[in-house]
């Protein structure tokens, strides 16, 4: 009886560290997800560039898109703190990409405006850190549950983070959509008031000039029948 009493209390206290993980991941993740989705404006033939500190092993997630500006298109780079190259892309539009620190220290992640001498771009971005899980002590001396339990976890606030960035990603290219509509919208509208206006005007000079025509024709008519 005591057995059973002991495996249920078990279990009880598994559950409830269960509960309390996911509940301080989704806690973490919904105050995580407040610094998600940075809008910056770069200038023409500027750089801006933004550091991250990370632990081996830390994956990193970087997405961004540009908004606003020219051909929407931006360069990116990340660095280590090794100096090496991790990432380059040139003229993109958008983009995701996800990697693990090779090795402690500061990330730098830089957007470039440099090809651009006159138009100033829009971009928004979002970095999202999911530290590495660490073992303390040797598998024989540690909690499998726990951990396991902490690996559900980590997973959890994974696909939380990359839903929110999906979400992210699509208000981001919904506006982009809508500005574009707009603008087309606006053009449609000012072209239909211009060819109206012309027509205005050719309707205005064929009835000014049949009225002209009729005038002079009446005039020259008058003049015959008084000779």
């Amino acid at each position: 009886m005591s057995k059973v009493s002991q495996h249920t209390k078990g279990n009880h206290a598994r559950k409830l560290m269960m509960f309390k993980l996911i509940f301080f991941a989704v806690l973490n993740f919904i105050l995580s997800s407040a610094v998600l989705g940075v809008y910056i404006n770069i200038d023409a033939n500027e750089e801006q560039c933004f550091l991250e500190r990370a632990t081996t092993g830390t994956k990193m997630n970087l997405m961004f898109e540009v908004v606003e500006g020219g051909f929407l298109d931006i360069d990116v780079k990340i660095v280590g703190p090794d100096n090496k190259e991790v990432y380059r892309g040139e003229r993109e539009s958008s983009g995701k990409f996800t990697f693990s620190a090779h090795i402690d220290g500061v990330y730098t992640y830089c957007f470039s405006n440099r090809m651009s001498t006159l138009t100033p771009k829009v971009v928004m971005f979002s970095m999202n850190l999911i530290e590495a899980y660490k073992t303390s002590g040797t598998p024989e001396t540690e909690n499998a549950d726990r951990y396991k339990l902490e690996d559900m976890v980590n997973e959890l606030k994974s696909a939380l983070l990359s839903v929110k960035q999906e979400q992210e990603y699509m208000q981001v290219r919904q506006k982009i959509h809508r500005a574009i509509n707009e603008s087309t919208n606006s053009r449609v509208v000012m072209w239909a008031v211009f060819e109206a206006f012309v027509l205005v005007a050719m309707t205005a000079g064929q009835i000014f000039y049949l009225k002209r025509f009729f005038e002079i024709r009446r005039e020259s008519t008058y003049i015959i029948i008084n000779q």
